[in-house]
């Protein structure tokens, strides 16, 4: 085996803490990471939805270059600190959030690569909540964490090292890229039929009250057995594990596609029996209806969600991929005044939510024509977990030397 030193962050990288500015300086201007950003993704994405307005000393000063290193900062609870994301390009003009910190490397003598992923191994992150403190919300100070020490490989073993679990990401990669056209054919269907009536046959169809005839508008109650979500006392962590039913947040909808197969908690047994939480089926259509509503996707396995979520399950298999783009584009702000639905809409209003019902004949060739879209979707995301389950399988023995490269 080769030799591995050593190393403090601090003999590798120089800290600076990130931009704060006040909310009417955001929504247009120049590229902004969010946290987001940073936690949900090992190296940072190209492009990002965050825009902010800034000065060119503060995009000097809060720059991103190829090597930083981005690390989440503070957060509510430990499992949120400490998460990076490495820049594996310059970023002109962006800044980045002040809820991260940016490492910025002093030398040469780590690949971005191999520190991208080096910093979200368990052991690290392990380590790397022993030096975090917990007050009101999580934290961690600029010499705590350049304090903390690493173990690098020779060069040639970092690249090595990267190289195999890139191929990894690179095939996850591709298969987001895939799913996002899939989605883009799918909704481009639906408006073409739902929207713009141009469904097979639409010639000879009347329009009667701004519908098609034959079609109705329902409750949604009334086309789906409607649930909600529920969330077992924090204060018994006993209750939460990571190898247990599935427990999808809002946080989880936004990180999933059309299908969700993944959720960053599990519920224990015992929580769903003694707290009562509902498990709903695989194809259950899952609807955010609080914090950030209209984030929709459809479960892929049995699993529980907490109470912003709203579960619809449906009987007519034909509904699927209708009901997921109706929910998908239905305008909530329709439900109530803008400032309340900004927060949340409650769960009579979902299930009183009018939901436009095509006639039986329409559904079913849309389902004919779209569904096959769905389940290339689904496909996809199943292969996309069993990558990332084999690429977090290898990435601690890689980075440990246990397997040799």
């Amino acid at each position: 085996m080769s030799k591995w030193s050593t190393v403090r962050l601090g003999d590798l990288y120089s800290v600076h803490n990130g931009l704060s500015k006040s909310r009417e300086y955001f929504g247009s201007g120049y590229p902004f990471i969010a946290f987001k950003d940073v936690f949900n993704n090992f190296f940072l994405p190209r492009q990002f939805d965050g825009l902010v307005q800034t000065t060119t000393p503060e995009q000097d000063s809060y720059s991103v270059k190829r090597g930083d290193v981005l690390i989440t900062r503070t957060s509510e609870t430990y499992d949120e600190l400490g998460m990076s994301s490495v820049a594996l390009c310059d970023y002109p003009h962006a800044t980045y959030n002040g809820f991260c910190k940016r490492l910025r490397p002093v030398t040469d003598s780590v690949l971005p690569e191999f520190i991208g992923y080096y910093l979200r191994t368990p052991q690290f992150r392990n380590e790397f909540q022993k030096f975090s403190s917990m007050t009101t919300r999580a934290s961690l100070k600029n010499e705590n964490l350049l304090s903390m020490q690493i173990s690098l490989p020779p060069m040639p073993e970092q690249r090595r090292i990267s190289d195999i679990l890139f191929a990894y990401d690179e095939l996850i990669e591709d298969n987001r890229r895939q799913i996002e056209l899939l989605e883009e054919a799918a909704q481009r269907l639906y408006k073409e039929w739902f929207i713009d009536f141009k469904f097979p046959g639409c010639e000879n169809v009347a329009i009667i009250d701004g519908l098609p005839e034959g079609w109705k508008t329902v409750s949604a109650s009334k086309s789906a057995e409607i649930s909600i979500g529920k969330t077992p006392s924090r204060k018994i962590s006993e209750y939460f594990c990571m190898d247990g039913v599935p427990w999808a947040s809002v946080r989880d909808l936004g990180n999933a596609c059309a299908f969700i197969a993944q959720t960053s908690e599990s519920l224990t047994n015992e929580a769903i029996d003694v707290c009562n939480v509902k498990i709903v089926p695989e194809g259950t259509i899952l609807l955010s209806f609080k914090l950030t509503v209209g984030r929709v996707s459809i479960a892929m396995r049995p699993m529980a969600t907490n109470e912003a979520i709203a579960h619809f399950k449906y009987s007519d298999p034909t509904l699927r991929e209708y009901l997921f783009e109706y929910l998908s584009s239905f305008q909530y702000s329709r439900l109530g005044s803008t400032s309340s639905i900004s927060v949340a809409i409650n769960s009579s209003i979902v299930k009183a939510m009018p939901i436009v019902v095509p006639n039986a004949g329409v559904l079913s060739d849309f389902h004919y024509v779209c569904g096959p879209l769905f389940d290339q979707i689904k496909a996809l995301v199943q292969q996309t977990s069993l990558l990332s389950e084999a690429r977090n399988r290898l990435l601690p023995k890689l980075m440990s030397g246990e397997i040799e490269v």
